[in-house]
């Protein structure tokens, strides 16, 4: 099942910013930083344990990653069994994965606020891809397939506060973005140096692999 709960709380479990409120992350004072500890009544607590394990290590940074891209549990385990068979890093292969669902190509396109909105103007059939309509955002998008928004969505509020705090970044190197055209495509398969999260992809391996 995937979370609806306040976002935030996730940040403070995993005790660092997720970004998962887009701008307000910015503009707002952060609860962990308010708060550095855990939610619920024991998180106080929580950084008085003597040792953390390499199992609660390894946990810690799987949820870590699946809350970063809004995943469930399934999804996030059905991509990592799907790129432990491809040649190459298999942490590499997983994170490249999930930079190219759709959902994540609309948010680092800057069409969406957060990877939750964008996955809200795929299901409402507001994106195109090759010309057609997809509406799964779980769509693996392909180098040099067009992405774009369709021609009457384009003056959706949410679109355009996304794009106008979008011009203040740097789409990642992998990425073509026309900010006119409402359009952007993936130019090569993302490598993991390209990838702008703070995450230790191994110890995600290693979970899976006992």
């Amino acid at each position: 099942m995937r979370y609806t709960g306040p976002v935030c709380r996730q940040c403070r479990r995993e005790g660092t910013k997720l970004f998962l409120k887009g701008t307000k992350c910015f503009t707002e004072k952060c609860p962990v930083e308010r708060r550095p500890y855990a939610p619920g009544q024991h998180g106080q607590n929580a950084g008085r344990r003597r040792k953390v394990s390499e199992y609660a290590k390894q946990l810690r940074e799987k949820q870590k990653i699946k809350r970063i891209y809004g995943l469930t549990e399934r999804q996030f385990r059905n991509t990592f069994e799907k790129v432990s068979t491809l040649p190459g890093i298999t942490g590499h292969n997983l994170l490249a994965a999930l930079e190219s669902r759709l959902d994540n190509m609309v948010y680092r396109m800057g069409f969406a606020a957060t990877r939750r909105a964008a996955r809200q103007l795929i299901r409402h059939r507001h994106i195109e891809v090759n010309g057609k309509t997809v509406d799964v955002p779980s769509f693996a998008v392909e180098p040099g397939q067009p992405v774009r928004m369709r021609q009457g969505s384009r003056e959706l509020t949410t679109v355009l506060a996304a794009l106008e705090h979008a011009t203040r970044g740097q789409s990642p190197s992998w990425l073509a973005v026309d900010k006119d055209t409402f359009t952007g495509r993936m130019l090569e398969r993302p490598t993991r140096q390209a990838i702008p999260i703070a995450a230790q992809e191994q110890l995600v391996v290693e979970l899976y692999s006992k």
